[in-house]
């Protein structure tokens, strides 16, 4: 009896593969027809879309020695059951999950986005905030998109009266305000930076999408340096606050280890032949203060340079694996497009033969049940 039920079961399976089969045998035509169709409009979209380039540079950071012992360390105690986890976070390493963060960050597009690159467009060196703002000519498509898409937008935008022309950016202690410009700006900016993070190998890859080869690599190399200026700063913060507090303390301690100085030579210029017992108790009291003046410009000097030394030794150092080089061929984005277009008209083609076959179905059950 089981076995029946299962070859029925099968049996219906087979029938209804078939029924599909059929179905979209019947609307063969339109299907084809309907893939040409988004093939040709595919094939415009790739011709008219400007070319995309890509460049990109892997960095491994190195840790300090500070980390790779209490690495160390770690291992051996987790094998004796103790946890150092927390100690390891107390390091000051800065985790290489947080570098996409910085790259994504307002601050460091703003830098990257304000600095000068040269544009095939244009005789001379411009920021990319200028060039998108003062000579970029949106293409074809994109114009297309804006004035049918994105027309509602456009007529908002001159209703409502925005600033699009203030180019100023608002910075205070607590927040950083973008004009409308330099919001669409940024936004082009960042789409075509990224920043991924192998945790396995321990390395960083920091790639640059841009319609121009030269370009994207000068992106590219801008943006590693703004990189690692931005981790080494974060990295000795504290090391440079210590550093800047030490020197301020060493300049003032050196004025007055030299005014005590100063004074007790004139002292004993003044009295080379006296031998009262003032006097004697002046010279001790002046040269007290001139030991204490140089015990503690001693000390201050071993920490300044201490300080100085792990400042060095906090700066982070990174291992250029593969430096920036400039494209020689594109992103191959054309094909991918064409390919994108032709399964859209498939889809489509495909879901109207189903939902066509669909609709009939359910309008003959409705005359059937009215035929009752």
């Amino acid at each position: 009896m089981t076995n029946e039920i299962n070859n029925n079961q099968v049996s219906e399976d087979e029938i209804d593969l078939i029924a599909l089969a059929k179905t979209i045998w019947k609307g063969r035509k339109l299907i084809i027809i309907t893939v040409l169709i988004f093939m040709a409009i595919g094939v415009a979209v790739a011709l008219l879309s400007p070319k995309e380039y890509s460049s990109s540079t892997t960095m491994v950071p190195q840790l300090s020695n500070n980390s790779s012992k209490m690495g160390g360390l770690s291992s051996l105690a987790a094998m004796a059951g103790f946890n150092l986890g927390d100690l390891n976070k107390s390091s000051g390493e800065l985790s290489p999950y947080i570098y996409p963060q910085i790259v994504q960050s307002v601050p460091f597009q703003l830098e990257l986005m304000n600095a000068s690159y040269t544009f095939s467009a244009v005789d001379h060196p411009v920021s990319f905030y200028e060039y998108y703002t003062q000579h970029y000519t949106p293409g074809f498509l994109a114009s297309l998109k804006k004035y049918t898409i994105g027309l509602p937008f456009v007529i908002l935008s001159a209703i409502k009266g925005e600033d699009q022309t203030s180019g100023k950016t608002l910075e205070t202690n607590d927040y950083i305000y973008l004009t409308k410009e330099q919001e669409e700006v940024r936004k082009i900016l960042a789409n075509g930076v990224t920043l991924e993070t192998n945790d396995k190998d321990g390395y960083v890859t920091l790639s640059v999408r841009s319609n121009e080869a030269k370009l994207s690599a000068q992106i590219a190399q801008k943006a590693q340096m703004l990189l690692q200026k931005y981790i080494t700063t974060f990295k000795i913060e504290k090391a440079s606050a210590q550093l800047k507090f030490t020197e301020e303390r060493y300049a003032d301690n050196k004025k007055e280890f030299e005014a005590a100085q100063a004074a007790l030579a004139d002292f004993r210029d003044k009295n080379k032949n006296v031998t009262s017992a003032r006097a004697r108790t002046q010279e001790e009291r002046l040269q007290s203060d001139y030991q204490l003046a140089f015990d503690v410009y001693s000390q201050l000097a071993q920490q300044l340079e201490q300080a100085r030394i792990q400042v060095k030794e906090d700066t982070p150092v990174f291992s250029i694996i593969k430096p920036v080089t400039v494209p020689l061929e594109d992103n191959g984005s054309g094909l991918m497009t064409l390919l994108i277009w032709t399964f859209l008209g498939g889809v489509i083609a495909i879901g109207w033969i189903f939902g066509k076959e669909f609709l009939t179905s359910i309008k003959e059950k409705w005359n059937s049940e009215e035929a009752r």
